[in-house]
């Protein structure tokens, strides 16, 4: 199956002439890790080299506000070098990202307190502690009704707004990343392989086919490169794909590894 990429930019990005691709795993929170991680980073980049995350910043590590924090800083490091630009790097939308996107906007569900308690069970109360929210109260007014929702909503984008740079960050991560030539694809956990690339929606972030297993190439590209899997297996390869996550967040390690333009690993760095 062949698929063309849409052409918004504001959906996807694209990584113009890559000489190398970095691409770095979901960090759920583990500010710490992420500055070794930069700090190993940084001494390797060279001209020419790009620069991807693939979701999962928030939830489940203890330091959320500080990964975002490192997330801003970082991204300033890596721009400021001679001759590079916006495109050069990107940030990819993975789960948390989405429920914490889909949170400010609970008072439109139908069942607020049931999704307000799904997403506490799968990492979002993390976040919300990190900006100084109680998901007690978040409780009790998707329990009071949609006036008492918004406000707690509202009173979460103020906290956010408190951190600079956290706001747009979030507001801009893109649903996946490709190389010019089409060649890579990157998600946060997954695809379905019988779809093509601009009709994907949950699958990206949730995951559910191990891409591990595709015994062909997806839409043309040589290689699906994911950054969040459930067993956290750490780095992982078949012929038509590669798995990242070595589990930071629930007490493994925080993977980066730099990719050939044809999908084959240079390296890797470690924190």
């Amino acid at each position: 199956m062949t698929t063309a990429a849409p052409r918004d930019s504001e959906i996807f990005a694209r990584l113009v002439r890559p000489q190398r691709i970095w691409a770095v795993a979901a960090i759920h929170g583990e500010a710490e890790r992420l500055a070794r991680l930069h700090g190993r980073l940084a001494p390797q980049f060279d001209r020419g080299d790009r620069l991807v995350y693939l979701g999962g910043y928030l939830g489940h590590g203890a330091a959320v506000a500080a990964t975002l924090d490192e997330l801003v800083r970082f991204r300033r490091l890596f721009l400021a070098r001679r001759l590079a630009f916006l495109g050069d790097i990107a940030f990819l939308r993975g789960s948390q990202e989405e429920m914490w996107q889909k949170l400010q906007q609970l008072q439109f569900a139908p069942n607020p307190r049931e999704v307000l308690q799904w997403m506490l069970d799968h990492g979002v109360g993390a976040t919300l502690e990190a900006y100084g929210a109680d998901p007690r109260q978040g409780l009790a007014a998707a329990r009071d009704g949609a006036l008492a929702i918004t406000r707690w909503t509202a009173s979460l984008r103020a906290a956010i707004d408190t951190h600079p740079g956290h706001r747009p960050l979030l507001t801009g991560v893109k649903r996946y990343a490709i190389t010019e030539d089409g060649g890579l694809l990157f998600v946060h956990a997954g695809i379905d392989p019988g779809k093509p690339l601009d009709l994907q929606r949950d699958m990206l972030w949730w995951g559910g086919v191990n891409i591990l297993e595709l015994d062909a190439p997806y839409g043309g590209f040589r290689r699906v490169i994911r950054g969040f899997e459930r067993r956290h297996g750490g780095l992982a390869q078949s012929a038509h794909a590669v798995s990242l996550d070595a589990g930071s967040g629930f007490g493994g390690t925080l993977l980066a590894v730099c990719f050939a333009p044809d999908g084959s690993v240079l390296d890797t760095v470690e924190a």
